[in-house]
């Protein structure tokens, strides 16, 4: 007869069928970066700038270079010039994919 919870079933080997090396998803270790609100006119989202300096391969001379990034901020609490830190998240929309951890320093708002 067959089982009555078919994901309660194991296979022949005794396993579930769950993957025994792979991560929970809470485990697991997301990316996460520090950046400057520069945008929080739309709801529920702000628009941060992640700034970094690489080295020009020709001329050895630092550049600055910059990530625009989307972020949910579910309480709209991040303001402009605010630093904040973003972690890496699943597909929101379109272009989030990043969630608002927590304001390092808030900047000045409306």
């Amino acid at each position: 007869m067959a089982a009555e919870n078919p994901a309660a079933a194991t296979t022949a080997s005794g396993s579930t069928g769950a993957t025994a090396g792979a991560p929970s998803p809470e485990a697991r270790i997301r990316p996460r970066k520090i950046g400057k609100v520069t945008s929080d006119k739309m709801q529920k989202t702000i628009t941060v700038v992640v700034e970094r300096l690489e080295k020009q391969p020709v001329y050895k001379k630092y550049v600055r270079k910059r990530t625009v990034l989307k972020a949910h901020d579910e309480k709209n609490e991040a303001r402009i010039g605010a630093i904040v830190e973003l972690e890496f998240a699943r597909p929101l929309s379109k272009t989030k994919r990043w969630n608002l951890v927590r304001i390092l320093r808030q900047g000045v708002g409306d």
